[in-house]
């Protein structure tokens, strides 16, 4: 593979970056794929996020983090918390909650080491944070399109291009990423989470090696069982599973591969083993598993998303706390709130990252 250092070097200027990210933020906000369909959000999905959006909001740490139950104050954690914040329109200096998007930001981009790691509390699992991290800062400098005199705005842009460079050189002979930032094992969990941050790099600009995701895209392809289900690993191939089958479609789709046969079968082994609702899914990881399977299917769209978002909307209103917040047996309410606003809002289509 071509030093991913040296192309990275290679990347657009400042100022070229700062006007691509005006016209993703356009691309956002102007012009989605499609106009939202008025069932989409009706009063009960909308009540359903003012309510979780305050509780959120409410659990913020004074200095910007979001704890993660026996995680502590981790970057995966608060890069989706924010995430959520921002599915709704707010960024660092516009919408109601601005000022928790912004300092989440700057707690995020605080936290980045010398490697590039966006690292804390890392007692499982570093580049899952990473990947979330990478993946929030990309979004974020890409929407707000700080101007380059902006001292911030130079510090996204160095932390993005310090933070990629790491994943770069963490992808495996497979052609994936594991739970540490070196290049020695894969599986498909930890892929997905850097597949989608590259993009979301790509989208604000910077530069990607077409290399490095081509390896991941044969990687993914690889893991996927006679059943149309993914294994968690290829290494140690194991039985398929909804959430990681989830993440393994989300990967191909954001790797551009849109009419992937596989990633068809996929989505009908998603509808045959795990449609909200119907009580065939496994609650193991259930929040994991809606993130990445209501992405999927939003981006497969047609039929496959018409079918899914009003059974995942009904099962995500009937469970949301009295609190405002969804508990997720695996981390804790504020995982499980953040990861479930961001798909209840994926109809608003905000973010840079759902575009295709």
């Amino acid at each position: 593979m071509n030093d991913p250092m040296r192309t990275l070097l290679a990347t657009a200027s400042l100022a070229a970056i700062v006007a691509v990210g005006a016209s993703t933020r356009a691309a956002a906000q102007d012009a989605p794929n499609e106009p939202p369909v008025e069932s989409e959000l009706d009063d009960r999905v909308n009540d359903a996020v003012e309510r979780g959006l305050a509780a959120l909001a409410a659990r913020q740490n004074a200095d910007g983090s979001f704890s993660g139950g026996r995680y502590g104050k981790n970057v995966a954690i608060t890069s989706l918390a924010c995430l959520a914040f921002m599915a709704d329109g707010s960024l660092p200096g516009r919408g109601r909650y601005a000022d928790v998007v912004d300092r989440g930001l700057r707690w995020v981009v605080e936290q980045q080491t010398d490697t590039g790691l966006y690292a804390a509390q890392t007692s499982h699992g570093p580049m899952y944070g990473h990947g979330f991290a990478t993946l929030f800062v990309g979004e974020a400098y890409g929407m707000t399109a700080g101007s380059p005199d902006d001292p911030f705005a130079r510090e996204l842009h160095d932390s993005l291009i310090r933070a990629t460079r790491l994943i770069l050189r963490s992808q495996n002979d497979e052609g994936g990423w594991r739970y540490n930032p070196v290049p020695f094992d894969a599986d498909v969990s930890v892929t997905i989470c850097q597949v989608m941050a590259l993009r979301s790099v790509r989208n604000a600009g910077l530069e990607v090696p077409r290399d490095t995701i081509d390896r991941a895209v044969e990687y993914v392809r690889a893991c996927q069982n006679p059943d149309g289900g993914f294994s968690y690993r290829l290494s140690t191939r194991g039985a398929s599973a909804w959430p990681r089958t989830a993440a393994g479609i989300a990967a191909l789709f954001y790797a551009g591969e849109y009419d992937d046969d596989r990633a068809e079968e996929g989505l009908d082994y998603l509808v045959r083993t795990a449609l909200p609702g119907t009580g065939r899914a496994s609650s193991a990881h259930l929040y994991y598993g809606h993130y990445y399977a209501a992405q999927a299917m939003f981006l497969a769209g047609g039929e496959h998303w018409g079918r899914w978002w009003p059974a995942m909307r009904g099962e995500l209103l009937s469970t949301q706390l009295d609190s405002g917040l969804w508990e997720d047996n695996s981390v804790n309410d504020v995982y499980g709130a953040s990861m479930a606003l961001i798909c209840l809002q994926m109809p608003k289509r905000y973010l840079p990252i759902f575009q295709k």
